[in-house]
């Protein structure tokens, strides 16, 4: 699974706000009705019998962001203000990474990073991701591995705790975890990264509460 997060060097949004908006766009693509009983459902359910990965591209400025909402997806935007721009994202149905549309190739992968990283403002959500503490991860990466553990909650969750979800839009807290309770708690689901970009693995990466 891609996604394109909006990318405005002007009027940057913060790292947190992104990280949110790709986990919640992720798993609103995989709750809609096209996923779930439509037309992406066979997409969907190819990309999840197989090695799940996600990819996390920038869509450098407005007319690059317009575009990539034509390649059929789901859009999440959140936060923005005075001083920050509107975090965006676009989880795309599941499709082989090669060969890529015209509109995908445009935007890059590699050094997608947001340097604000003051902490989240989201307060009173559902879903609670953690970030390990002991790992540094680019926006790109940290927002893939956020949204990897925002997938597999929805994946445990009982029927009555997706539907008071879905009812809040997928609003969900990105912390980075205190030491102390990453040694003690290992949450309800993890995410053990492969390393096959920025991190060495086996690495957990991300956990969830809820």
């Amino acid at each position: 699974m891609q996604f394109a997060v909006r990318y405005d060097k002007q009027n940057p949004a913060t790292h947190v706000d992104t990280c949110e908006a790709v986990a919640r766009a992720c798993v609103a693509l995989l709750a809609s009705p096209e996923a779930r009983d439509g037309e992406w459902r066979e997409a969907v359910d190819f990309w999840r019998d197989g090695r799940i990965r996600k990819l996390v591209r920038r869509a450098r400025g407005e007319a690059r962001w317009v575009e990539v909402q034509t390649v059929p997806g789901v859009t999440i935007e959140q936060g923005g203000g005075d001083d920050e721009g509107v975090a965006g994202a676009r989880a795309f149905v599941p499709a082989p990474v090669r060969p890529l549309g015209p509109v995908l190739k445009k935007l890059q992968v590699e050094g997608t990073e947001l340097p604000d990283t003051r902490p989240s403002r989201t307060e009173g959500a559902l879903v609670t991701v953690g970030v390990s503490p002991h790992i540094t991860m680019t926006t790109g990466k940290a927002a893939a591995q956020c949204a990897h553990a925002a997938q597999l909650a929805w994946e445990a969750m009982d029927q009555d705790t997706r539907e008071r979800w879905q009812r809040d839009d997928f609003r969900l807290r990105v912390e980075v975890v205190e030491p102390a309770r990453w040694a003690a708690d290992a949450g309800r689901v993890e995410v053990v990264d492969a390393g096959f970009t920025e991190l060495d693995g086996p690495t957990p990466t991300t956990r969830a509460w809820w």
